[in-house]
């Protein structure tokens, strides 16, 4: 149950916005009662929290699973971390838009943790980008901060105009933008 009410709370959210989003609108949909969903959350803002941080956390256990993966290099590595993100818009759509919408309405407290996560999950692309200078797969002169910034900026915002229904497959547009990329940081050869 607790599940049914996560994901139906994830299409109301998203349809509504959280604000115009209450605990009647989520348990009539589901032909439950308050009580129901009081016992599993102890409010709609803890909702919000679990669905940041199941979201979050699952981007970060895949993105680990990248980073470990000694049969790659990073420049493969960086186009599987692309695809990732495009790829989960496909899978998680809707509660990438809530992750990114919605952080405003966490408490001071959860929207702090929900921060240091993604922070961490930048920082990790960061460190795959100087690991790859290093390497000598990227040039040594490029900010690795502004360019991690760069990679987050045109994938995250994917998750607005992306359709995975579309004309191009979500591998065909990390492909794209991973050549867009390398094309500005790798060494010439």
């Amino acid at each position: 149950m607790k599940e049914r009410i996560t994901e139906q709370s994830i299409r109301l959210f998203e349809k509504k916005g959280f604000s115009e989003t209450s605990i009647q609108d989520i348990v009539d949909s589901l032909g439950v009662t308050k009580g129901t969903f009081y016992y599993y959350f102890s409010s709609k803002e803890e909702l919000l929290m679990d669905i940041h941080r199941g979201y979050i956390d699952e981007l970060l256990v895949q993105l680990e699973s990248i980073f470990n993966d000694s049969s790659k290099n990073y420049k493969e590595k960086l186009f599987e971390v692309v695809f990732l993100l495009l790829s989960d818009i496909k899978s998680r759509g809707s509660a990438a838009k809530i992750f990114y919408r919605e952080l405003s309405n966490l408490n001071e407290e959860h929207s702090a943790l929900i921060i240091s996560k993604r922070d961490q999950f930048r920082l990790n692309i960061e460190a795959l980008i100087k690991a790859g200078i290093e390497n000598g797969e990227f040039r040594p002169e490029i900010n690795a901060s502004i360019i991690t910034f760069g990679i987050l900026g045109i994938t995250n915002w994917s998750y607005q105009w992306f359709n995975p229904n579309g004309s191009c497959s979500d591998r065909e547009v990390a492909e794209i933008f991973v050549e867009m990329i390398l094309k500005g940081i790798q060494v010439n050869q």
